[in-house]
């Protein structure tokens, strides 16, 4: 079932064109440029800060953690961030000194003409081993986070199995390349601190700056300017860069803006974790899972930010859309000094994914099974328990969408036509590779009874409507979605609902733009607010189109001020039943569900993977608008590309080297096959038409696919992300593959 009532994107036009404006084509009258003077050291103690004499400093502004007249705790998840270092660095890059001037040019002068002396300390620059001890700065681990998650007894049937299978599995960071870097700006404005910005979360940036400034959050309006993506990296570093910006207006009296050129963003922002996953899983002989022991490692960065949100979804989905009666996960989040880590689309689950996906080829290899069947055996069905103990309620055939993309991509044919091929190619080898995944939409129950969100829908004397809501649009197309959701519920054309800003002076709080919670619940939201709206209209329930604008007409006519509005909140439909410490209860209402299949050849000389083909269907419940559906599958595809193929952060002393576009290799389209996208429709009773979460699972699977597929052609296990050429060239030079022979 799709909605029948499909419009064009709504901000598509004015991006297509150009007329599109970013906080950074928007310069008020007198507004002055900030900057952020960083740590050249990635752990030290602070000895002393240099000022240049060639620089006429009068004419600046210079602000450190003394000048802040609130709490100097500047990331909204940890308060241990410091907006400013006061006496010490824990990575590089880190704030020490906010510089203010009317002239950017002067300004990025001043800023190079700025050092800061450290006194440097021995740094923890590798998540993966044990803290020697002049590294340790958490006790004897450096541990930032733990969960734990426990279910049957795996230690018992693991010791008495008969086969055991054990990897070992790594994903490095990741880069998030949004069109448009970090950008923030702040005023006062009648008293208020104004700051809008790039950002995903309105709610999130007031709380923090409130907290910064010592003010009420009344007293703090955040308003979201058009957004040039975010995929997780503009929800919690945005609080830290408003506060300097407001910090910075507050001492100058005027407008102030921070705006990072590329270099500067991809140097201090969050990045993707990177994991290492080890698992040990007793088997069947006819591949039927046992017990499965895990253990997930991330790299935190110098502090925790969003970790303890990532390792508990990881946690959550470390044994994939398999059930399996024993179960224990251990996972742990590790302080390095290193730029702090955070969200990323998908955040968590793509590693744990790629582990268990690459893990139950690694149990088919062994026991000579094919590894589409050993998934089948596997697979969640309605009723089974996940490790937390929630039964599966979806209604979902998840063996049915692993049939689908395998016909989709005919890998029967394929199968054939892949081993002629190889026998005859001097150089070449193809491959296919298979991957299930799923993915909890929106957030923890308890979590989002706690938020408590909230949604309007204001009736307006003509007869139109809108919408107010603090959920963002980032490209993910939220504004048209919401406008059809209001339009299908009231029987109106979408071009009668008016969505309005992101402006938490005027929208209620609806809670942060991330998690793939918008359709679901906030979109639910949206229709019991159209709900309580024709309530208040003394109008039936099945009272739609121009019923609905002759009794809004009627009720407003000749009134001044009167506001119509119907109101929605956030109410959990049974009781919240989830158990943070211990990881067990009910993590999520809904979960999204997908297999892939990837085609590779890999030359034997070079290392260098063409993927020639990419299959992925997806089970997100209803799908609300095809056309944005498809394209959101096709972003998250082509970013999970990247993640296995391309995209390495290099890092030398806690710094990153390649932060550039020049040198941070990103997948461009002649890199990239047909995703081909395809979608079941199992509605949700939990989200808005019977949608579930859509924005993240595209980039949950594809990597792993990607992966099988490679080690399929090449026949040796690639077992860690990013397989670049010469990671794989490596893998090659392991497997039993005959030389390649000359010739074309």
């Amino acid at each position: 079932m799709t909605s029948n009532v499909i419009q064009s994107r709504r901000e598509g036009l004015d991006k297509l064109t150009g007329r599109m404006r970013y906080l950074a084509d928007l310069l008020p009258e007198g507004c002055w440029w900030g900057a952020v003077v960083r740590s050249p050291s990635p752990r030290g103690r602070i000895r002393a800060i240099r000022f240049d004499p060639a620089i006429d400093w009068s004419g600046f502004i210079r602000l450190d953690h003394r000048d802040i007249p609130g709490r100097n705790a500047g990331a909204f998840f940890d308060e241990r961030q410091p907006v400013l270092a006061v006496d010490q660095v824990r990575h590089m890059d880190e704030p020490v000194l906010l510089l203010a001037h009317p002239s950017r040019r002067m300004l990025r002068q001043a800023v190079r003409a700025v050092s800061v002396v450290v006194d440097e300390e021995p740094a923890a620059l590798d998540f993966r081993s044990e803290p020697a001890p002049e590294v340790r700065q958490l006790g004897d681990d450096n541990i930032l986070f733990h969960t734990r998650c426990v279910s049957g007894d795996a230690a018992a049937v693991l010791a008495r199995a008969a086969r055991v299978i054990e990897g070992v599995y790594q994903t490095g960071a990741q880069e998030h390349v949004y069109l448009e870097a970090q950008a923030m700006q702040a005023s006062l404005e009648a008293g208020v601190m104004t700051v809008r910005g790039s950002l995903q979360c309105p709610s999130y940036v007031q709380q923090a700056l409130a907290r910064v400034l010592g003010y009420a959050e009344e007293a703090v309006r955040v308003v979201a300017t058009p957004v040039g993506g975010g995929f997780g990296g503009k929800e919690d570093y945005p609080s830290m860069i408003a506060a300097h910006a407001a910090l910075l207006a507050l001492a100058v009296g005027r407008p102030v803006r921070i705006v990072h050129d590329r270099g500067e963003d991809m140097a201090c922002t969050p990045k993707r974790h990177g994991a290492l996953v080890r698992h040990r899983t007793a088997v069947s002989p006819d591949g039927e899972l046992l017990a499965m022991e895990i253990s997930v490692l991330l790299d935190g960065g110098a502090y925790a930010t969003l970790s303890p949100i990532v390792l508990g979804r990881a946690t959550i989905h470390a044994t994939g859309p398999y059930r399996c009666p024993h179960v224990r996960i251990f996972g742990r989040v590790r302080l390095t000094n290193t730029v702090p880590n955070g969200a990323f689309r998908g955040f968590g689950n793509p590693q744990v994914h790629f582990a268990i996906e690459r893990h139950m080829d690694r149990i088919a290899d062994a026991l000579g099974l094919d590894p589409a069947d050993v998934r089948r055996r596997n697979l969640l069905r309605n009723g089974d328990a996940l490790a937390t103990g929630q039964r599966v309620a979806d209604g979902v055939d998840a063996a049915g969408l692993l049939d689908r993309a395998l016909v989709l991509a005919d890998h029967q044919e394929k199968h054939r036509a892949h081993a002629t091929f190889n026998l005859a190619s001097p150089w070449r080898r193809r491959g296919l590779g298979c991957a299930t995944s799923f993915h909890g939409a929106g957030l923890p129950g308890h979590v989002e009874a706690a938020i408590g969100s909230r949604v309007e829908v204001e009736a307006l004397p003509e007869g139109r409507l809108r919408l107010l809501t603090s959920i963002v649009e980032m490209g993910q197309g939220v504004d048209t979605v919401f406008a059809e959701l209001v339009a299908g519920r009231l029987g109106l054309r979408p071009e009668e609902v008016e969505i309005a800003p992101p402006d938490t002076g005027m929208v209620p709080d609806s809670g942060p733009s991330v998690a793939s919670r918008t359709s679901m619940v906030v979109g639910q939201l949206v229709e019991r607010a159209c709900d309580d709206l024709r309530t208040q209209l003394a109008l039936p329930p099945e009272a739609t189109g121009d019923t609905v604008r002759a009794a809004i007409r009627a009720r407003l006519a000749g009134t001044s001020g009167e506001r119509l509005v119907g109101r929605a909140a956030y109410t959990s439909d049974q009781p919240v039943r989830w158990d943070a410490e211990r990881c067990q209860g009910d993590a999520y209402p809904a979960y999204g569900w997908a297999a892939q299949v990837a085609e590779v050849e890999v030359d034997l000389r070079t290392g260098v993977v063409r993927l020639l083909d990419l299959v992925s269907v997806q089970d997100v419940g209803t799908v609300l608008n095809p056309a944005l559906a498809r394209g959101q599958v096709q972003g998250g595809v082509a970013q999970a590309v990247g993640w296995a193929l391309f995209e390495r952060v290099v890092r030398a002393n806690g710094a990153m080297c390649n932060a550039s576009l020049a040198d941070y290799v990103i997948p461009t389209s002649a890199d990239l096959p047909p995703i081909r996208v395809a979608f079941v429709e199992t509605p949700s009773p939990h989200g808005a038409r019977g949608a579930r979460g859509l924005g993240e699972l595209p980039m949950v699977g594809p990597a792993a696919a990607i992966a099988n597929a490679i080690s399929r052609a090449i026949g040796a296990p690639i077992d860690r992300l990013p397989a670049l050429p010469e990671d794989v060239l490596a893998a090659i030079e392991t497997a039993a593959i005959p030389a390649p022979r000359s010739g074309p």
